[in-house]
């Protein structure tokens, strides 16, 4: 059976930027501007506070798990802040990948795993605007798990790292979407909390070049029509026939980046008559034609590796 949240998360590619440890004492906040680049926090002692633009701010406690897919600018602070909201705390770096905030000489209160990654996918802000805003996780056991074991592989030197820090992370978003609570936006994850709209979405991932219709997905979710275009718009944000599309040229963009796929076999694989039918579609929804894309993203490629040679 299809996983449309796991297929969305393993198509992220993602890649450890940077994992670390803080503590805290005294008056503090730092401030971020990750550009869209996933953040995680995971407080093992202690408290401190979470700001975001627009949300009132969230206390953290120890055993608190938080994760922004797509991060830009918010703050982490102590639990009673520095009066100005504009002052900003350097942090000190004590250690390898251990760092201090506030006041250098009192005892640490609060210690905590932070960290943020990237999406090496070309697609990561179609897929990263399926997920949650903000996933809250409080004393959840295997995500404690997880997270020790994201820490202990981060702090060490063992072959294969990169590797296993990405498969962990992988599993650690998994497993914080599935067991936190988010903010009540619209996407897959509250989708996938209704039965009815969850078979659709598995049905359009199991099958993405059957010639679906509104009423094909309803009939198979014991819905009327007006009934799952209704619930489905409500609960994912998009129409049925919307999310089609773009979960069709989510993997067209995934297939164009492998070599030797052809346009007519994209065409086939995500539903299309022709390679010119697929054409038309993917030019208007991606902006440029399949052949130039998949030209521009090998030729990424190339330098990727080339930089890492």
């Amino acid at each position: 059976m299809s996983d449309p949240l796991a297929e969305a998360i393993a198509m992220l590619k993602l890649k450890a930027v940077l994992t670390k440890t803080v503590t805290g004492a005294g008056a503090w906040r730092v401030r971020r501007s990750d550009e869209g680049l996933s953040f995680y926090c995971a407080v093992l002692e202690g408290a401190c506070r979470l700001e975001r633009e627009g949300d009132e701010p969230l206390t953290l406690h120890a055993g608190d798990f938080i994760l922004i897919p797509a991060a830009y600018n918010f703050a982490l602070t102590s639990l009673v802040p520095p009066a100005s909201p504009g002052v900003d705390t350097l942090p000190i770096e004590v250690a390898e990948r251990h760092f201090r905030l506030g006041d250098p000489h009192a005892d640490p209160e609060m210690l905590a795993l932070v960290g943020h990654c990237m999406s090496e996918s070309p697609d990561a802000g179609l897929l990263v605007s399926l997920l949650p805003g903000l996933v809250f996780v409080r004393d959840e056991k295997r995500l404690s798990l997880l997270v020790g074991l994201l820490k202990d592989e981060a702090q060490a030197q063992r072959s294969g790292k990169a590797f296993m820090l990405a498969r962990m992370l992988e599993l650690l978003f998994i497993e914080a979407i599935r067991s936190g609570t988010s903010l009540a936006t619209p996407g897959l994850v509250r989708g996938l909390a209704d039965p009815r709209i969850a078979q659709a979405i598995r049905l359009i991932h199991q099958e993405p070049a059957r010639k679906w219709t509104v009423q094909a997905l309803a009939s198979r979710c014991a819905l009327s029509r007006s009934m799952l275009f209704e619930r489905f718009t409500e609960m994912t944000g998009v129409t049925p026939m919307g999310y089609l599309l773009s979960w069709r040229m989510t993997l067209a963009m995934q297939l164009l980046c492998d070599t030797g796929v052809t346009v007519a076999e994209v065409a086939e694989r995500t539903g299309y008559g022709s390679a010119s039918a697929f054409s038309v579609a993917f030019t208007r929804y991606v902006g440029v034609p399949p052949g130039k894309y998949a030209q521009h993203r090998a030729a990424v490629k190339h330098v990727g590796l080339a930089d890492t040679g």
